[in-house]
């Protein structure tokens, strides 16, 4: 991933630095573990973890001759450890090594994505609760419907990110496994318990049966939910864009002072942190396929899949820690306009009451069919005309008939569509 996306503390686990220590810990903690079994002679450890040094340089110019990194990373580490590092990777295969680091890495950065998620639930919940009654139209097509809460329509995306997050916990379950089980997963000449000792220093749990590899299903799982993730990211975007248009205006993002929107006008103040978001999440659910298509490997291994997993590991995780940390600050800054709302609410001249009128004529009397088209012709009226939905209904004989005016005035009240609300920011906030 490009800097301009990346932020440090995720960017450095995938780092080759990082990479290599990983790989050194688990093969002095699978070393640790042969000691403690008497496979290997006691102090070998102790030895080579003095001496070792982790020189990336020098490993990628020993692979450009051997053609295979995990060799390249042991004669590396041999040429500062001396003679005891022979022990290393005694009875282990590369995949071992390879498998739980990479699992390890995406371990650690979901953790981070946690984090993320969290700090996104908290800025989404403050203003969810900030504009609880704030009443704003509700679309459905694109077409004002009926009335909701701005606060209400936040809480939608805080559920959203609540599941997203469970989401997100149980797929760092299943990824966070290791593997110590040699050529083809038999055990023929690494010992299991070797595997276990690993498993725990790393806070890894083991994998039952690993053929040669961890089963790429666990990390299709993972990549999955990141596209997920970055759907929800993608639809909170959209929403903002959408309420930011000129002729709607009910929000918009934060503009600095010394901000510019286009190198042409100088009038324009654009929603390009959420059109980025919007393409970061194109960018994130781009890993899904692929992540899908590597389960299937050939018998107990092929490494059709490592080319994607050195791409998409990094990548993925890096743009979706990136875009929900600016997310949260578009929510946090986000500039919210009532009076706009509320502009936007009237322009429609009250038709979307209309439902309220069609049930209050089938308690009436009339059958649902003759009161829909009732209502619908004085609403499609009001909608050609500009003119009051209430004053055409209130002009309508076949209603009046049945429903006294003063009765009439009492269905256009705005507290019939938020009587509700409390008892769903209740259920949707409680523990």
């Amino acid at each position: 991933m490009i800097e301009r996306y990346s932020r440090k503390e995720l960017k450095a686990i995938w780092e080759d630095y990082n990479k290599y220590s990983i790989w050194l810990d688990i093969e002095l903690a699978a070393a640790e573990a042969m000691e403690k079994l008497k496979i290997i002679p006691r102090g070998i450890v102790k030895k080579v973890k003095s001496k070792a040094k982790i020189n990336v340089k020098r490993i990628s110019d020993i692979e450009d001759k051997v053609k295979h990194d995990v060799i390249a990373f042991l004669t590396s580490i041999a040429e500062k450890s001396g003679k005891e590092a022979r022990y290393l990777h005694k009875g282990m295969t590369s995949s071992d090594v390879l498998d739980t680091c990479f699992n390890l890495q995406l371990k650690q950065s979901g953790e981070i994505l946690l984090k993320d998620i969290d700090e996104l639930l908290r800025s989404i919940k403050k203003k969810a609760i900030k504009h609880k009654f704030t009443l704003c139209i509700g679309r459905s097509h694109g077409i004002h419907a009926e009335p909701i809460t701005f606060g209400l329509k936040l809480l939608t995306f805080y559920q959203e990110f609540l599941r997203n997050r469970k989401r997100l916990e149980s797929s760092i379950k299943e990824i966070s496994t290791c593997a110590i089980s040699g050529a083809v997963g038999t055990f023929a000449n690494v010992d299991p318990r070797v595997e276990n000792y690993v498993a725990k220093k790393l806070k890894l749990n083991i994998e039952p049966v690993s053929t040669q590899i961890i089963p790429r299903d666990r990390h299709a799982q993972f990549f999955s939910t990141l596209g997920i993730i970055a759907s929800s990211i993608e639809r909170f975007a959209i929403e903002i864009r959408h309420l930011q248009r000129t002729e709607i205006l009910e929000v918009e993002e934060f503009f600095g002072k010394k901000q510019k929107g286009s190198s042409a006008m100088p009038h324009k103040k654009n929603p390009i942190l959420s059109e980025n978001l919007t393409g970061l999440a194109r960018l994130v659910r781009s890993s899904v396929i692929p992540a899908l298509e590597n389960v299937a490997l050939w018998h107990e291994r092929d490494i059709s899949h490592s080319a994607v997993e050195r791409n998409i590991g990094p990548d993925s995780t890096i743009a979706l820690d990136f875009a929900l940390c600016r997310l949260a600050n578009v929510v946090k800054n986000l500039n919210i306009y009532p009076k706009n709302m509320i502009k936007n609410l009237n322009i429609t001249n009250g038709i979307f009451f209309s439902q309220r009128v069609l049930l209050e004529l089938t308690n009436a009397g009339f059958a649902r069919e003759e009161a829909y088209k009732i209502v619908q012709k004085n609403a499609m009226k009001s909608w050609n005309n500009n003119s009051p939905f209430y004053e055409n209904i209130a002009r309508d004989k076949k209603i009046t008939n049945k429903i006294p005016v003063n009765k009439l005035k009492k269905l256009f009240n705005f507290s019939y569509h938020t009587k509700k609300i409390n008892i769903i920011f209740r259920r949707s906030l409680k523990k």
